[in-house]
């Protein structure tokens, strides 16, 4: 602040939802009041809990086994057990990246609350606008994956126990052309049913710290139980050089590179959503402190768990055509049945994996409900006064995380209409976070890494380095991914991520032009109520100080 505060200009007081009593505050809060917040949500996780629902978010070896069809399509065991690594080495300085930034601004905004602090003030407002949208978009898309994925793994098992169930569902519902093939509706269904199921479990703000917790401990035990019975289980194994050295190419690319290249969205799906943890930053003591080791925790589990479950389910499989071919549309459960040649065993450990993708569907709802909630403050939505209300008893954002998952629930029905177009939105939801990492990290690189005050994560060279790497992934990811994931293409085959990046686009200018512009609480608008708000107590703390001398 300046050395003479009654010569600050003030030009507006804060809006009755930032008034706050700053004697009342303690340094995490007052921190937050800086920024122009209040304290609206309890501390009440700690880094274990927050570290929770980032890997539970994360949660790479769910990733790799919900979607293990595109790796072995697209590369075959080399992919996935190669990109893994790969990717773990990008993801490492992509969490570097944004534990700088999040070290240095603690805020639940995370990415759009960077951007507008970071970028030049004629573009503060607009930059940080774009980074919210992406954010939350990229969110809605991650919970809409993670649902299909869970959903699937429901409806396979199903089929598997039950192979002619759905002939008689098909009589009972007066359904001509059911037959024991899965059809769209059961996993729309399914779809359905597990997002709602989700939904509970984040609608009370004190149980939530716990279930964070144990999402964690169910996706480590259920890893280790799999990791050792598959193995232990299979009747015969594959030799290394299968495992290490067996590419495989079903894309109908005549270039291996680019089937390599396709197929790392597996891989990559895994090590996505890095940011989840920064969203938790006002619900944690020493936020600077605990959400880098969060997140570079994330990383270091998920690399480890992806890694040893793709190579143990690797030497444990036996037939690698019969996953492209499986009934239940669920290779994983297939390898399973391989390994345990039992439908029980295998439904038991798929049942594993199920509760492991529960519990990484309620990561997503807490963290797109933080990132509506957060973004909602500074009036980046519609209706902002509705979607950022805390509710006082059960303090969560309730709003927030009941429209999220409206939206999640509405967008599950392009599924019935198109798998191709709703596997699209899994590539977006990827390259729509890349992008809101990528604008803050722009914006902090021309504004000058040493220009702002850093936060005890702070990691020097390699943090520049770590920039240009998910900057230039980022680029590669925009370009590459946009790729048809197979040839020649056709209309059930086409990559449509470009026409859910041009809706995304189309929404966000519409709303910017029609409501945002004028509307949006940005840099300047926060910087000046912030300091109204210490100019009032700079001069209540001056005239208490008078009244004492006079007495």
């Amino acid at each position: 602040m300046s050395k003479d505060m009654d010569t600050v200009g003030i030009d507006r007081p804060p809006s009755d939802d930032n008034l706050v009593d700053l004697k009342s505050l303690d340094s995490d809060a007052l921190k937050l009041a800086e920024m122009g917040y209040t304290q609206d949500m309890k501390r009440s996780f700690s880094v274990l809990s927050v570290l929770g629902v980032g890997f539970a978010l994360t949660n790479s070896w769910f990733g790799i086994s919900a979607a293990l069809i595109t790796g072995i399509n697209s590369g075959g065991p080399v992919l996935i057990i190669y990109g893994i690594i790969l990717m773990a080495l990008i993801s490492t300085c992509v969490g570097i990246s944004l534990s700088e930034l999040a070290s240095a601004f603690p805020n639940a905004g995370g990415q759009y609350f960077w951007a507008n602090e970071l970028a030049p003030k004629k573009y503060a407002n607009f930059a940080s606008y774009l980074t919210g949208w992406f954010a939350w978009a990229g969110s809605i898309f991650t919970s809409a994956s993670v649902a299909l994925a869970v959903g699937s793994a429901g409806v396979g098992c199903w089929q598997l126990a039950h192979p002619n169930l759905y002939d008689f569902l098909g009589t009972w519902l007066f359904l001509a052309d059911s037959h024991s093939v899965i059809l769209p509706w059961h996993v729309f269904v399914g779809y359905q049913v597990i997002n709602t199921f989700a939904f509970i479990f984040n609608c009370y703000g004190r149980t939530l710290p716990t279930i964070s917790t144990i999402a964690l401990y169910t996706s480590l035990i259920s890893f280790l139980v799999i990791l050792v019975v598959v193995p232990a289980k299979a009747p015969t194994h594959q030799e290394a050089k299968f495992v290490f050295a067996n590419f495989v190419n079903n894309t109908g690319w005549s270039q291996n590179g680019i089937a390599f290249i396709v197929g790392l969205i597996n891989t990559n799906y895994s090590f996505a959503c890095l940011d989840c943890a920064c969203h938790m930053s006002e619900e944690i003591q020493r936020p600077e402190k605990m959400i880098p080791i969060a997140i570079m925790g994330t990383v270091a589990i998920g690399f480890v768990t992806s890694w040893f479950f793709s190579v143990s389910m690797f030497f444990s499989m036996n037939n690698l055509d019969d996953l492209f071919d499986t009934l239940t549309g669920v290779p994983i459960l297939e390898l399973f049945y391989q390994a345990l040649s039992s439908k029980a065993g295998a439904i038991v450990l798929e049942a594993l994996i199920m509760a492991t993708g529960i519990g990484c569907l309620i990561a997503c709802h807490t963290w797109q409900s933080r990132l509506c909630w957060s973004f909602a403050r500074d009036r980046g939505v519609p209706f902002p006064k509705f979607l950022s209300h805390v509710h006082p008893t059960l303090d969560v954002p309730i709003q927030a995380h009941f429209v999220s998952c409206m939206i999640v629930a509405i967008v599950g029905c392009l599924y019935l209409g198109s798998y191709t177009a709703f596997n699209s939105m899994v590539t977006a939801c990827i390259v729509l976070l890349y992008v809101s990492y990528s604008i803050p990290v722009i914006c902090l690189l021309l504004k000058g890494r040493n220009n702002i005050a850093h936060g005890p994560f702070w990691m020097g060279p390699i943090g520049l380095v770590s920039n240009y790497v998910l900057l230039a992934w980022t680029l590669f990811t925009l370009i590459m991914y946009s790729f048809p994931p197979a040839m020649p293409v056709v209309a059930s085959n086409m990559n449509y991520v470009s026409a859910v990046y041009g809706v995304v686009v189309s929404i966000i200018i519409i709303d910017w032009f029609t409501r945002g512009k004028r509307h949006y609480r940005g840099q300047t608008a926060r910087h000046e109520e912030t300091n109204y708000v210490f100019h009032e107590e700079h001069n209540n703390n001056k005239n208490n100080t008078n009244n004492n001398v006079v007495h």
